[in-house]
This record gives C-alpha cells, sequence and structure tokens, in this order.
C-alpha cells in the first residue's frame, strides 16, 4: 500500500482541526473512518504522528514536521486536478476576427496576446479592413467596427469606447491662432476623415449644447492615420479617434482645440461586436467578447 490522497487529507485536516470528529465532519466521512486512514499513514511511513489523549490530540514533533510536507503534496495534487479539468474544458478552434486598420493596428493588436497566452488551442486569424464585411458570405466569426449601422439579421454587442478629440501642431495654431468657439473652426483649414460632402460638416457637444461647423478643407482622405500625420505635419485641425493621438499629445506635437467640446463623430463612440446570432452563440467567440470588454474598461 502507498500514501494516498485520503491519508494524507485526513491527516491535514485533524492536525488543522486538533480534533478528529471535526475533521470528519469536514471531509464529511465517520470518525472510524479519519482514525484509520491516519492509522494507515503512521503505518505506512513508521512514525507516530499524533500524541493522543482522552481529551486531546496534537501533532508530535515529527508530526510538525512532516504536516508541511503534506500540505504542500495536498496543494500541489490539487493544483494538478485543476490544471487536467482545465485541459479538459480549454476551448479550441479558430476565431476570425475583422476590424478596422487603424484601430486594430493600435488598439486591438496589443490586447490579442494575452488572449492568445490564456488559451493555447484557440487560433486567431484577424483581417484589418476599412469596409464594411460580410460576416456571413465572408466566414467572419466576429467583426469589431464603430458603424451604428447593423444589417438585418445580424447581433450586435458594445466592447470598447472611442473618445473622439480635435487636435493640431503647435506650429499650425502659433500661425492661424487657436479657435476659443466652435465657430471659429470654419476660420481655419480642417483636416477630415473619409471624403464625403456631408464630412465637412463639424458636430461639437457640451453640457447638452451642440454646435454644428461648415468647415474648410484642402485635404480629405478615408484613413485616420493619414490625418494624423497631416495634423502633425501642421496643416490643420484633425477631428480624431484619442487613440491616434496619444504619443503626440504626450510628446508635444500636438495639443487638444477646443478640449471642453466633445466631437460628434458619425462612426459614433462605441466599437461593437457584429456577428450572426449562430457565431455569436459559439462558447470562444463568447469568451474572447468577455475577455476584451473586460481589457477595455480597465483600461
Amino acid at each position: 500500500m502507498a500514501v494516498s490522497y485520503d491519508m494524507l487529507a485526513a491527516f491535514v485536516k485533524v492536525a488543522d482541526c486538533a480534533s478528529v470528529s471535526q475533521a470528519a465532519a469536514s471531509l464529511c466521512v465517520g470518525k472510524s473512518v479519519v482514525s484509520k486512514r491516519v492509522a494507515q499513514l503512521e503505518q505506512l511511513i513508521g512514525v507516530t504522528l499524533f500524541a493522543r489523549s482522552t481529551r486531546r490530540i496534537a501533532l508530535t514533533p515529527a508530526g510538525e514536521a512532516y504536516a508541511e510536507f503534506a500540505r504542500r503534496a495536498l496543494a500541489e495534487l490539487t493544483a494538478g486536478e485543476e490544471r487536467l479539468l482545465a485541459l479538459r474544458s480549454e476551448l479550441t478552434g479558430r476565431i476570425r476576427l475583422s476590424a478596422t486598420v487603424s484601430w486594430g493596428q493600435r488598439v486591438l493588436a496589443a490586447k490579442l496576446p494575452e488572449f492568445l497566452r490564456l488559451h493555447p488551442a484557440i487560433e486567431v486569424e484577424v483581417q484589418l479592413v476599412d469596409r464594411i464585411v460580410d460576416v456571413a458570405y465572408e466566414r467572419i466569426d466576429i467583426a469589431l467596427r464603430w458603424s451604428s449601422t447593423l444589417p438585418q439579421g445580424l447581433l450586435s454587442e458594445p466592447i470598447a469606447v472611442v473618445g473622439w478629440i480635435l487636435v493640431a501642431a503647435p506650429v499650425y495654431l502659433t500661425n492661424t491662432g487657436t479657435p476659443l468657439v466652435p465657430a471659429d473652426l470654419s476660420l481655419h483649414s480642417c483636416l477630415c476623415y473619409w471624403r464625403e460632402a456631408s464630412d465637412d460638416l463639424w458636430v461639437l457637444a457640451c453640457v447638452g449644447e451642440l454646435a454644428r461647423v461648415r468647415v474648410q478643407s484642402r485635404y480629405h482622405v478615408d484613413n485616420p492615420e493619414a490625418v494624423t500625420e497631416a495634423a502633425l505635419a501642421g496643416l490643420g485641425i484633425a477631428m480624431l479617434p484619442e487613440y491616434l493621438c496619444q504619443d503626440g499629445l504626450a510628446d508635444g506635437r500636438l495639443v487638444r482645440v477646443l478640449a471642453g467640446w466633445t466631437p460628434q463623430s458619425k462612426f459614433g463612440s462605441l466599437i461593437s461586436a457584429v456577428s450572426t446570432a449562430e457565431r455569436m452563440r459559439l462558447q470562444r467567440n463568447q469568451i474572447l467578447m468577455g475577455f476584451l470588454r473586460q481589457q477595455f474598461a480597465a483600461a
């Protein structure tokens, strides 16, 4: 007979409780079972672990020394069992993601390595595009997008908040002056993300007040990274997602303009997970969305 988990558990529980009856109640077995397991352990290792009397039970010096190793062994066995359970229930399969190029590169890409580390049997395939993908036709599990429109038959869950701000290079503001109120923007060169005529109408909010300003722009582009570079080069005032401006703001290459006003982008302020009902229910997709929500909430 070899030393078993039950013997060690009985021994440690009696040592902790200093009582066979309390140990038995905690282990949900009879007193005789606990006593038998402890006796078997003492016989196997050839050492008396407890000094017993009619009123109390206490560890012998040898029992005190052995208890340290027994507790460690039980902890390792428990950890091993938990790992085996995790392996049996571990998420597997491939998740096909779609996200906008700039947000995917600057924000999403920083979060996914941790998810892959936590779930080593999962494979993630990421498609970074600025068009609205057809999730059903292109077999996309989750499209992370900030479009406010939702095609029929798809489900959407919010994942992250995107803040929009107005920024400019200090050299531009030195040469042209700094806008003090939204209406002043009409006198400035403004850099427009996208290239539709409606994008020249900027809407800003401040404590329930809305301001609509028709701005002038010599530069329209459908890529926010390019707009950021234009702002850094001093070409004008840009409306941009905050994550693209962090480095420039930190090192002084960009400054906030009309900081008390919040731009109302046509893209909205939420990144949402869009998918078909069938794919949204898959456990691996649910786990990934929960992970991303937690990561962005913490940030």
